[in-house]
């Protein structure tokens, strides 16, 4: 009896064992199925499930805008006082609804090329007013002849058609008008061939951001969806070359297994540079264990606390010789427009850039941009891009509208959210068909090696007390 005792205990002490083994050995085996499966799945070819969702979107992506509508008009002009804003919105538009057009395989170099139609449908719903609500905001055409036009007598010529088209340092316009076009008088009189039509983001609706080049990571997981090339804006050569400024991602999805010690870089086609996120936190989203990565304060710093700004900072006098921080200078994306780009309200930006401002109340939680992306697919589930557009507006005495103004503004004009969250159905399935499988494999894991570790250990002990009993 002793002896059947003691062999049944040792046997029960070997299935324990075995079966931890076991578990130890599903840990490798299931992260080489979990990997290949996942680089299998996350290359941009047609079938697999990034693909899809690549070339159109399921979830639903909105870009809020706020405008800062001017107070006191009269007052800057007249008297250079400090331009009193009050914010109005949301005012919201469905974006990146469109999708891809031209997607071309290329085998051989294992990219995929591709257009990007550009459409916005505005959504009263999401939204406080309608397009056709009205704000004061700077004359975008007069606050940049100064910029586009340095010589003095062509300054006075032109004057003479902004004084003839009755036009000023501000105006109302509806924010249809401002956001994608308007005809602008004094450009109408202009007597040469020149754009008349004025808008923050004229051209948009009807256009394709494009030609893009991307990896299709078939060769090289680690490349997926990452910037080959990018035939955009017009002057993008001179950030190319100059900037090197075309890396990463579009931020819709990053090479997958992402760790927290990685930098995530991705482009922006509207300010022509790319910018980088780094970790900030692990959150829950909808059931979805994600790595919230945020953009840094050092994007926006002086070329002196970060050289690589250092194209960025072309306007000497506002920037005070390249020292302030919190701005970045777009102007030449721009084809020569005085438009600079911060954070909104000038968060992280220097005390003087705001000064001459009221109104602004930068706020880290409504302010800041983030990605939440699932590090093993690496997937963006969920993101919120905050930008603020400026105009730089300086003295000039030959345009009477500007000729009284004694300093330079940095004239907020709106600031825009484009956000995106996975939706309900979209996030079940994506627990379903990826983490889920990814967790029930990994608990089998555990379960088989805990049972297996608790056995052996539970029948040795027994074994060793029969024995001393014996």
């Amino acid at each position: 009896m002793g002896c059947d005792r003691n062999r049944g205990l040792i046997t029960g002490a070997v299935i324990g064992a075995v079966l931890a083994v076991f578990g130890g050995i599903l840990v490798p085996v299931g992260d080489m199925l979990i990997e290949k499966t996942v680089k299998k799945e996350a290359v941009l070819e047609e079938g697999t499930i990034a693909f899809k969702n690549w070339v159109k979107t399921d979830t639903d992506v909105y870009r809020q805008f706020w405008i800062f509508d001017v107070q006191n008009p009269e007052e800057v002009e007249v008297h250079s006082s400090k331009i009193k804003v009050k914010q109005r919105g949301p005012y919201t538009y469905r974006v990146r609804y469109l999708a891809k057009e031209n997607v071309t395989q290329d085998p051989e170099t294992h990219t995929v090329s591709f257009l990007q139609p550009n459409g916005a449908i505005f959504e009263p719903s999401l939204s406080v007013g309608t397009e056709d609500d009205t704000f004061t905001i700077l004359n975008l055409a007069v606050a940049a002849v100064p910029h586009l036009y340095p010589n003095l007598f062509i300054q006075g010529i032109l004057n003479s058609l902004i004084k003839k088209s009755k036009s000023s340092m501000f105006q109302n316009r509806t924010l249809k008008e401002l956001l994608w076009g308007y005809t602008d008088p004094f450009l109408n009189l202009v007597p040469y061939p020149v754009t008349t039509t004025v808008g923050v983001f004229y051209p948009y609706n009807n256009t394709a951001d494009g030609v893009y080049k991307v990896f299709s990571g078939k060769d090289d997981i680690s490349k997926v969806a990452i910037i080959d090339t990018y035939k955009g804006k017009k002057h993008l050569s001179y950030w190319e070359s100059y900037c090197d400024m075309i890396n990463g991602t579009d931020a819709a999805s990053f090479p997958p297994f992402i760790e927290k010690t990685r930098v995530l870089q991705f482009f922006s086609s509207d300010i022509c540079r790319s910018f980088y996120a780094v970790f900030g936190a692990e959150i829950n989203l909808k059931g979805t264990p994600v790595y919230r990565f945020v953009l840094p304060s050092r994007i926006f710093a002086s070329p002196l606390q970060n050289p690589d700004n250092h194209c960025f900072c072309t306007e000497k006098l506002l920037s005070k010789n390249c020292t302030l921080y919190g701005v970045l200078d777009i102007s030449k994306c721009k084809e020569g427009k005085p438009v600079y780009i911060s954070l909104p309200h000038f968060l992280h930006a220097s005390p003087e850039i705001a000064e001459p401002v009221e109104g602004l109340s930068p706020n880290e939680e409504e302010h800041s941009t983030y990605l939440d992306i699932e590090p093993v697919t690496g997937f963006t589930l969920q993101f919120a891009k905050r930008l603020q557009i400026n105009i730089l507006v300086k003295p000039a005495r030959k345009i009477e509208a500007l000729k009284h103004l004694k300093q330079n503004y940095l004239v907020p004009i709106l600031w825009l959210n484009e956000t995106a969250t996975i939706a309900d159905k979209k996030a079940a399935m994506f627990i379903d068909q990826v983490t889920g499988k990814i967790n029930l494999l990994h608990l089998v894991q555990i379960i088989l090696r805990s049972i297996g570790t608790v056995m052996f250990v539970a029948f040795m002990i027994s074994y060793c007390a029969c024995r001393v009993g014996c």
